[in-house]
């Protein structure tokens, strides 16, 4: 079963300039869209937008993220740290749906 695209899971972009890069979902707005960050090209004061049809979720959940993030102590190292920890583990892995359209 897939992971879902939730605040605190990690998730890989499919689509867009930021294709091929990993993020943290911070939170949804809508059915349709999150707001996400990845510590280096979309740091915390300008977070990405972007549709969940063009995310693919990882296994990989940060709940202490999301409470550093709920109290307003989060910094882009942190999330920075996290990530780091996703591409170490799917290091010689295919990306998830890298071959794949949409």
């Amino acid at each position: 079963m897939k992971p879902p695209i939730l605040p605190g899971y990690a998730v890989f972009s499919k689509k867009g300039r930021d294709k091929g890069r990993y993020f943290v979902v911070l939170y949804t707005l809508d059915a349709e869209f999150v707001m996400m960050a990845d510590g280096d090209t979309r740091k915390l004061d300008h977070l990405k937008k972007k549709r969940r049809k063009h995310l693919a979720a990882c296994p990989y959940e940060f709940p202490q993220l999301l409470d550093l993030f709920g109290k307003g102590q989060l910094k882009d190292s942190d999330i920075r740290a996290a990530l780091r920890q996703v591409q170490r583990n799917s290091n010689g892995e295919e990306s998830p749906n890298q071959n794949r359209e949409g």
